[in-house]
């Protein structure tokens, strides 16, 4: 089951967003609608309500008066702090209901208006926001809603900032023009990346790569990653007790100014490699399978033995973004490698740019394959002769890897 929390600030689009994804296949379950189910006549969320609000906020027939209660609310952040404890409990209950009795293979839109502002992002496979300018999203309530400028505006306050909700988009569908352009935005989101994604989580693999081509170092690199990382913390909640020690971005994508293919490599490090195959399960639902085969990741040149730097090797099953995760042990030569090489690229400038030469010239000699393979096992003799200028700057600079003891 694929898992998307959907979400836009107020006037965004986001509902055109939702009925064309529900109307795609997906099982759309609203946030607003269910908010509004929890707090039915006769609920336990309207006694909360009336409870924390008193009974004027109802209306003649007993139900909720939500205007009168969005007057109290918006504009009032500890007041509005108090509803949300009453209501987003039941609706995230209501929520794991309609998820539960979904098929297996399914594609699950949760559509969350206040997504980012409830720290959720980590419980979905990926986060699509739905963004327009809020110059326009104030003209939408001025003009469809009937709202004043500056009712819109502090609807608007109650909300994350367009900015926040940006860092934690996995994908953007960008709506400052018409609605035929955003939905034509959704149909290959959907046919391109979510598709693909939920069948890959379906069969367990990881997505198809491409070949080696390389970009420009992105400043959203590292904040993908963190995004990433967290996402596979909170799927390991339990799972990797006892095992899991540490998280970290490692590789191209982690080095400012470094070209890089755009797949972001992550670290995990256990206390035993054997023991981490009990993750195993927790990371494959969570968009992560583990690629059969791939068990070190040794520079043959310097180590023929390969002794150890054995690992577990991962990779995502999102087509639309790579990621290749390591699990390592702590202590061990592979672990100790990556960290030490990422920090020597970040701190030496003349090393970054002899690998940057070898990647560009590597990336332009592989550039007819539609795998990486040959393009990473080529930089293999580069690595092995890095070591020995990595090592004496490591004794020169006083460098030591992260200890993840608490």
């Amino acid at each position: 089951m694929l898992k998307i929390g959907l979400t836009g600030g107020i006037a965004s689009g986001k509902s055109v967003v939702a009925s064309r994804l529900a109307g795609l296949g997906a099982v759309v379950v609203d946030a607003d609608a269910l908010a509004r189910e929890v707090v039915e006549p006769g609920t336990p969320g309207l006694a909360g309500v009336v409870e924390a609000f008193g009974s004027d906020m109802l209306d003649g027939n007993g139900r909720l008066d939500r205007a009168k209660l969005g007057s109290v609310v918006f504009g009032d952040p500890s007041r509005l702090a108090v509803l949300n404890g009453i209501i987003h409990p039941l609706v995230r209950e209501a929520a794991a209901g309609i998820i539960a009795s979904s098929a297996e293979g399914a594609i699950v839109v949760q559509d969350i208006p206040l997504l980012v502002e409830t720290g959720q992002g980590s419980n979905f496979h990926l986060v699509l926001v739905v963004d327009a300018p809020d110059n326009l999203r104030i003209k939408r309530m001025l003009e469809s809603r009937g709202m004043s400028a500056d009712e819109a505006r502090s609807r608007m306050a109650a909300q994350a900032s367009r900015e926040a909700r940006l860092a934690a988009a996995d994908a953007v569908l960008e709506n400052s023009g018409t609605l035929d352009q955003l939905v034509k935005q959704v149909d290959l989101l959907w046919t391109e990346r979510l598709v693909p994604f939920a069948g890959n989580l379906e069969a367990g693999v990881a997505a198809a790569r491409t070949g080696p081509v390389l970009k420009p170092a992105r400043p959203e690199w590292p904040h993908q990653a963190r995004r990433l990382m967290d996402r596979i913390r909170a799927s390991l909640q339990g799972a990797g007790e006892g095992v899991l020690l540490g998280l970290d971005h490692i590789g191209s994508t982690s080095v400012p100014g470094l070209d890089a293919t755009d797949i972001i490599d992550l670290q995990l490090t256990v206390r035993d490699v054997a023991a981490a195959e009990g993750l195993e399960t927790a990371l494959g639902s969570a968009g992560f399978p583990r690629v059969p085969g791939i068990t070190s990741d040794v520079p043959k040149a310097s180590h023929p033995d390969g002794a150890g730097w054995v690992k577990r090797f991962h990779a995502s099953a999102d087509p639309g973004r790579p990621v290749n995760l390591h699990v390592r042990t702590a202590g061990s030569p592979g672990w100790r490698f990556a960290l030490c090489l990422r920090d020597w690229l970040r701190a030496e400038p003349a090393a970054r740019g002899d690998y940057l030469a070898l990647k560009r010239h590597l990336a332009e000699l592989h550039s007819h394959e539609t795998s990486t393979a040959g393009y990473a096992a080529d930089k293999e003799p580069w690595f092995a002769a890095a070591e020995e200028p990595m090592e004496l700057w490591a004794a020169r600079s006083g460098w030591s890897p992260p200890s993840y003891e608490s």
